[in-house]
């Protein structure tokens, strides 16, 4: 339990979210019963926003897309060396791990040397968890072993377990990581920490050729490099071709949400693997340590800390992850749902912001109104939108009394709801042509018919969206409500055999 949730304001406002997500549905199935008609136009009213705001996703996806596909074709080191003062910069990317196979770290490691930056510029750091100790330590030696020559420094931190006020997961890890290679050779080499960019990645990031050439160019542009995190794409495609294709819809749906999102950085928080100025992270106080979001937190943590005065940039160059599988159809299937529910535990969000934003009388008002809306919203229809437009949107009509369903309303309503449907399906088959253009190269030994249920597999859209959107997004929201607070779980990361770096990056450049 976060040490806030114990104050009784503060738990109050846990409720908030699930209580409006559960009046939601529950009211609409009681008004569909007893104002069958007014359920109607709630419907129509909810379905037409929806079709706006789809139409909005849309042309921001696409507008991504085509700057992603504009900046990769750049070299930026080149650009990165007509900069004053590049020299100085230094990379420390901090790799938290939890029983993770040698392999997973190994193409993690190929892309880091495959970098076109100076990798004498780069410090790595591997969090080990103490309850892997002996596992995740023969890996981080052997990794060390491996590609610590390419490297300004590398070392691995075990985290000791059971520290009071911690909850176990991956902010409480990169914690302990970066203190100890803060203290073992950043402060002893006496690096200025504003010369720091420090990265936070999922062990199984594999990062584009030109990540921080491209970041490093970004930081060094900014106005105020020290008052913003820096945001890539996140691809799911490292084992992409070795995948079913439930956990293929739902990693390249959140894939489309981060390009959407990336077009509005006024409303963007960070996500995943990310980065940001060294001299900032630990200016906050690193990454909170009993939460389970800890990689949008630091956002909030930044954005409050300085005042209001504190933004995401996008960077339109990409990372690589896995995709969720286990060993079983099933196993991954479980897999994926727990994934879901720990992103949709992000709700947990909602009281921080109205808790500290209430007492921070510097930020502006305006500010604290869009960003506190866009979560809200965001979260509230995460639950709530699949379900009422998918399974209660014609609920009414099956409640509706003979001379209600004879108002020219209801009996064109149905035809109304086709053609929304209809154009929500045009959207979908937009999105199946942008996933068949974004996917990685094929592996040699992948038949070409594969290609085909790449495409057909978005025929599940609508399920996925129900049983991997808004089911763990209700529960998350629940829980919370409830208080049953909901612990860190790892996604397990399994590779059944070796496969090339599947990368969208550019070609090689001398320079």
């Amino acid at each position: 339990m976060p040490e806030l949730s114990k104050i009784r304001g503060y738990r109050f406002l846990e409720m908030i979210p699930g209580a409006l997500v559960w009046a939601t549905l529950l009211g609409a199935i009681i008004l569909s019963v007893i104002r069958p008609l007014w359920a109607i136009y709630v419907i129509l009213i909810f379905d037409f926003y929806w079709l706006v705001k789809v139409t909005y996703w849309i042309v921001y996806l696409f507008h991504s897309f085509r700057v992603y596909k504009r900046e990769s074709k750049l070299h930026w080191l080149p650009k990165v060396k007509e900069l004053h003062g590049w020299e100085r910069i230094r990379h420390l990317v901090v790799l938290p791990t939890y029983k993770e196979p040698l392999d997973v770290l190994v193409t993690t490691f190929e892309s880091l040397i495959a970098s076109e930056y100076q990798l004498t510029h780069m410090m790595v750091v591997i969090g080990v968890e103490e309850g892997d100790k002996e596992h995740g330590s023969s890996v981080a030696e052997e990794i060390i072993r491996r590609y610590g020559h390419h490297f300004m420094h590398i070392t691995y931190a075990v985290h000791p377990r059971g520290i009071p006020g911690e909850l176990a997961g991956k902010g409480t890890n990169s914690c302990w990581a970066v203190t100890h290679i803060r203290e073992i050779y950043i402060d002893k080499e006496r690096i200025p920490y504003e010369n720091i960019i420090v990265s936070t990645f999922d062990v199984d990031t594999c990062v584009d050729r030109q990540y921080f050439a491209y970041l490093t160019y970004k930081f060094l542009t900014s106005p105020k490099p020290h008052r913003t995190s820096y945001q890539p794409i996140a691809f799911f495609n490292n084992n992409l071709w070795k995948s079913n294709a439930i956990t293929r819809i739902v990693s390249a749906s959140t894939t489309f949400w981060l390009l959407t999102e990336l077009s509005r950085p006024e409303r963007l928080f960070t996500f995943s693997s990310h980065s940001m100025s060294f001299k900032t992270l630990v200016e906050v106080g690193l990454w909170q340590k009993d939460i389970v979001t800890e990689d949008s937190r630091i956002f909030l943590q930044c954005f409050i800390h300085f005042n209001g005065d504190y933004t995401v940039t996008p960077l339109f160059v990409s990372v690589s992850m896995d995709t969720v599988q286990s060993d079983t159809l099933w196993g991954s299937i479980r897999a994926l749902y727990r994934q879901q529910q720990r992103w949709a535990w992000g709700v947990e969000h909602f009281p921080y912001m109205v808790w500290y934003f209430s007492k921070n009388k510097m930020i502006p008002r305006l500010k604290k109104l869009y960003y506190f809306f866009n979560l809200t919203e965001g979260m509230y229809s995460w639950a709530t939108a699949p379900v009422l437009i998918l399974i209660l949107g014609r609920l009414p009509f099956y409640f509706a009394r003979q001379g209600e369903r004879e108002t020219v309303l209801a009996q064109n309503a149905p035809f109304v709801l086709e053609r929304l449907m209809q154009v929500a399906m045009a959207g979908l088959l937009c999105t199946a042509i942008l996933s068949m253009i974004l996917l990685p190269k094929k592996p040699k030994d992948v038949s070409k018919w594969q290609y085909v249920p790449l495409v057909f597999q978005w025929i599940l859209f609508p399920l996925t969206t129900i049983i991997f959107g808004s089911i763990p997004a209700i529960d998350a929201q629940t829980r919370l409500m409830l208080g049953k607070y909901l612990g860190f779980n790892v996604t397990p990361k399994i590779r059944k055999e070796e496969q090339e770096l599947p990368l969208h990056t550019t070609k090689e450049v001398p320079i």
